[in-house]
């Protein structure tokens, strides 16, 4: 029988959903008064007239309302005409090239104690069939996908670290790179057996964190009693499984807090479609690192507050 939840928060959620569509929560007074570059860069040639601020406002306008270029621009104009706002928008061209290479910051809450990562990826679609011609005439050339692979806060749902690769880039490998991307200190870090290598332990252990990773079934012990040195932490849960099983050990880490980087991943492509629209990868990054920022801001307007209800 599927499990049933009833949400105790209702009215604050509610007010979320709604303050999600509000164009107040996407533009404020700081945005306008940044949304030209008032000082020069010292390098050679023109300086950029409009302000990385400016140009991720409307490409954060173009992701949530879900536009083209063209129509990003358009509705900014009617908006602040609207607004009685004089300010002048960049040309729709402008807009494309801006947005490679922009440094996106993901706008995280300020952490209350030492978090709990739990880390994930899942595919992005960019260009090709869809998947009717797919299943029916099999698979073409132009069929292409990126890989962005998240580190989320396992207690508040915010999104912590991005990274976008090719999707031929394996989980394990950009572990470090996620890691470097968090400022504070972590206490444990949680992620599937993609992640049951050398180097994600070694990783983890420079943050001075527990690693909750299954080892594989068929997994071996690496370093024995025998050797000096600490036990290797992986050795441990391996033996720790062998002892309780692994359902048990799972337990005891908190390992099933993991499921909430696939939660986060499937809210990704529930409201922002799990697909690209830009051709080159620098674009391509900055518009999924655009749709993390948002998922983060979406979340800190309100989460539902739920509880299993007895059957």
């Amino acid at each position: 029988m599927k499990s049933r939840y009833r949400i105790c928060n209702w009215s604050e959620y509610h007010a979320a959903l709604e303050a999600r569509g509000s164009l107040t929560v996407w533009i404020d007074e700081g945005v306008l008064s940044a949304w030209k570059n008032k000082q020069k860069t010292g390098k050679r040639g023109a300086s950029n007239t409009y302000s990385d601020l400016a140009i991720e406002t409307l490409l954060t306008l173009k992701t949530v309302y879900r536009l083209k270029l063209r129509q990003t621009i358009g509705f900014a104009r009617s908006l602040f005409e609207l607004m009685s706002v004089e300010l002048d928008l960049p040309h729709y061209s402008t807009l494309s090239r801006r947005a490679k290479g922009l440094n996106i910051d993901l706008s995280v809450q300020p952490a209350k104690g030492a978090r709990h990562v739990v880390v994930d990826s899942t595919g992005v679609k960019v260009y090709g069939e869809g998947e009717w011609k797919a299943r029916q005439h099999g698979v073409s050339k132009r069929r292409s996908w990126l890989k962005l692979h998240v580190g989320i806060d396992e207690a508040t749902g915010e999104i912590l670290a991005a990274v976008v690769t090719p999707n031929s880039t394996h989980d394990g490998e950009v572990l470090p790179e996620l890691l470097d991307e968090i400022d504070d200190e972590i206490d444990q870090v949680s992620g599937d057996g993609a992640y049951d290598q050398s180097h994600c332990y070694d990783a983890i252990d420079e943050r001075e964190a527990t690693a909750a990773i299954p080892p594989r079934k068929d997994a071996k012990i690496w370093f024995h009693g025998n050797r000096k040195g600490p036990a290797h932490p992986r050795d441990e849960n391996l033996r720790r499984i062998r002892k309780v099983d692994r359902s048990a050990w799972k337990e005891e880490v908190n390992y099933h807090r993991r499921s909430l980087s696939e939660t986060g991943m499937y809210r990704l492509k529930t409201v922002f479609t799990g697909e690209v629209c830009a051709r080159k990868i620098a674009a391509q990054t900055t518009e999924l690192m655009i749709e993390c920022k948002a998922l983060n801001r979406m979340t800190q307007l309100g989460m539902p507050d739920s509880y299993r209800v007895a059957a």
